[in-house]
């Protein structure tokens, strides 16, 4: 074939494919020589990991397997965590009634116990006992997964994905991150060497879930979209619909990717070459104890430093009155209209702007305000909270769309400092925040609008 040919037929490649072709045909090359000059043994670990590939970073069972280890993720962290919250839950109460029973008896006056216990207190045990039981399981159980040389081949398999809505393989990597925290997520970029790509990541990173919206996340789909099922399909049901949600979230971030890469982050992808490592069999107690002590540990105390100042805050706004009602419900009656035309309501729009310090005291919020107690509740058992939820009109609609928005929504306040940080830009920072609230107001709107045009609530 002449030069010209050559030349004629590379010009009528993709950049991307002609790419791909090119590094193809240097691995192609690399091997054919070195079976022509090297003679050795193949070890039964070289053997087991090229046939756990074949199954593993297939185009057949690739995908559906990465579905049912998440979906085994998601199901042992709802099932196992239940009964250690609920324990937790229970000391804390225990410990409040006997932090109420010493400020009486120094005659505190009641609105340092309704700052300190009722508040403070109240707003951060809340936190510990939803939060850590979950992380507990998923943090380790996912450091397996790393640890026996699983998350390459997820990097490996979404790569392609990743590489056709313009974005990086590795930002699968740092997707997977952010299922235990966004603003940790956001850090973890840095992997990514390409500032456009990079810049991808860190936009879209918060279309994942962190462990900070698991509690409503979980609730919210065991009370309504599982109520009428009981035990361990109740658990499964659940799961499934959690599975759902974060399959949704991924949908949205290669569709956000696809969208900046073709307008505000224009660019070619570049190639992602990567060495996938043999699989070894993990140290079980260390990474389990590693994982707990520090990926948990640290994104707990997070999480109680960010809400302790919001669970004050939100006391203090409910026991204030102008007149016969409490500066919260003034807020409240303000975005009722705007949170009725996303099928929400007031106090629930009320919550997540309250709740931007830390997305896990969005639902005690919640429910303070549906109580008018003035103070972060706890509600005693499931049925006692769904009720709640019935007496205030929520439907099959309003569960399914406070899930959406809350998977949407704009990023916590820690999350938004970390994305400053890494960006040194407040327009980077102001759109990591636009952007997914847009769209956390413009699928509920949608959804809403459809079901009520069709009659099915």
């Amino acid at each position: 074939m002449s030069i010209q040919e050559l030349f004629t037929e590379a010009q009528a490649l993709s950049t991307s494919k002609l790419r791909d072709d090119i590094v193809e045909h240097l691995y192609d090359r690399s091997r054919q020589l070195c079976n022509e000059g090297i003679s050795y043994t193949k070890s039964k670990q070289d053997t087991t990991t090229e046939k756990l590939d074949s199954i593993f970073t297939s185009p057949l069972f690739g995908f559906p397997i990465m579905i049912t280890m998440l979906g085994v993720l998601f199901y042992l962290t709802i099932a196992g965590a239940n009964i250690p919250s609920s324990l937790i839950a229970e000391l804390f109460g225990w410990i409040e009634g006997q932090i109420t029973t010493l400020f009486h008896a120094i005659h505190a006056p009641d609105w340092l116990h309704g700052i300190l216990v009722l508040g403070l207190y109240r707003g951060t045990t809340w936190v510990i006992s939803v939060m850590l039981p979950p992380m507990a399981i998923f943090f380790p159980a996912f450091a397996l997964l790393e640890n026996y040389g699983y998350l390459p081949r997820v990097a490996f398999n979404m790569d392609r994905l990743f590489k056709r809505v313009g974005a990086h393989g590795k930002q699968s990597l740092t997707m997977a991150m952010g299922f235990g925290c966004n603003a940790a997520a956001v850090i973890s970029t840095r992997i990514i060497e390409s500032p456009r790509e990079r810049m991808l990541a860190i936009l879209t990173n918060n279309f994942v879930p962190c462990n900070g919206r698991w509690g409503t996340l979980i609730v919210l789909a065991s009370l309504f979209m599982a109520a009428n099922f009981t035990g361990g399909l109740k658990s499964l049901v659940t799961t499934g619909v959690i599975v759902g949600i974060v399959l949704f979230g991924i949908i949205v971030t290669f569709f956000v990717s696809w969208a900046l890469s073709k307008t505000a982050l224009k660019g070619i992808p570049t190639h992602y070459t990567l060495e996938l490592p043999p699989y070894r069999k993990p140290k079980i107690l260390d990474t389990v104890i590693r994982s707990s002590l520090t990926k948990s540990w640290s994104v707990l105390m997070r999480a109680v430093k960010v809400a302790a100042p919001a669970a004050i805050l939100t006391w203090v706004f409910a026991n204030i009155y102008i007149g016969d009602t409490s500066i919260l419900m003034y807020a409240v009656n303000f975005l009722d209209p705007f949170g009725k035309m996303l099928g929400l309501d007031g106090y629930i729009m009320m919550a997540f702007i309250l709740g931007l310090p830390a997305n896990e005291i969005v639902l005690p919020i919640l429910l303070m305000g549906y109580l008018s107690t003035g103070s972060l509740t706890e509600v005693d058992n499931l049925v006692d909270l769904k009720q709640i939820f019935l007496d205030h009109g929520w439907t099959w609609l309003t569960a399914l769309n406070m899930m959406l928005f809350s998977l949407l929504h704009y990023p916590c306040g820690t999350t938004l400092l970390n994305i400053y940080k890494e960006t040194k830009s407040k327009k980077w920072t102001f759109l990591s925040f636009l952007i997914p609230t847009v769209i956390a107001i413009l699928i509920p709107f949608i959804i809403t609008q459809a079901v009520r045009m069709f009659g099915l609530v």
